[in-house]
């Protein structure tokens, strides 16, 4: 019987694999630790007691409420926007209207992200992790309507891509997450047609 000389490496106490159950208890806890506190207020101590964990389960997976602030955010992003591909320019506004919408009316959206906002404004850091996580992937879904409505003959080349994107998240943006207030029947109708008037001018 031959014995292998070479010692057996033992794995350190702190590298067990990390529970998925717990990495969910501890994001839905920042989420409601932020809805209730704000990020200002918001701590690591307050977020492990609303998860039922200890401080060190936390700090395994993340390295400041920063971090895990930001994963938060990119985890909601990550669900993302699919590219519509309806056939013309004004379904495929429409259809990334209602998306969209659902989309906003999400928590993260409606509670977290405004609040994000105006820390964003004194720390660049979030304000970077913001932009890639939410705004990049709306930009590119903008980017193929686009592309799509000018080889079909819908729109002149040139068009301006972060334009459309405007003209069409941003007012349901606006009336959903900042002014809060309920879409009337056939708003989403009535803004992907003024969209697509805007654009083909």
């Amino acid at each position: 019987m031959t014995t292998d000389p070479r010692p057996s490496r033992r794995v350190p106490a702190g590298a067990a694999v990390l529970r998925e159950d717990v990495t969910d208890a501890i994001r839905a806890a920042v989420f409601e630790e932020l809805a209730a506190v704000g990020f200002a207020r918001m701590s690591i101590e307050g977020i492990a007691r609303r998860a039922g964990v200890g401080k060190t389960a936390v700090y395994r997976r993340w390295k400041s409420k920063l971090a895990l602030v930001l994963d938060l955010v990119s985890v909601f992003a990550a669900q993302g926007l699919p590219a519509p591909a309806t056939g013309s320019l004004y379904g495929d506004v429409r259809a990334l209207l209602e998306v969209a919408s659902h989309a906003l009316r999400h928590p993260v959206a409606s509670q977290v992200i405004p609040d994000l906002l105006v820390e964003a404004a004194r720390n660049p850091e979030i304000s970077d992790a913001i932009k890639s996580a939410l705004l990049d992937g709306q930009q590119g879904i903008a980017a193929v309507i686009v592309r799509e409505a000018v080889a079909r003959g819908e729109l002149p080349e040139g068009t301006d891509p972060d334009r459309a994107l405007d003209l069409t998240v941003g007012p349901l943006y606006w009336r959903l997450v900042v002014v809060r207030n309920d879409l009337p029947a056939g708003y989403l109708d009535d803004l992907a047609a003024s969209a697509v008037a805007a654009l083909s001018r």
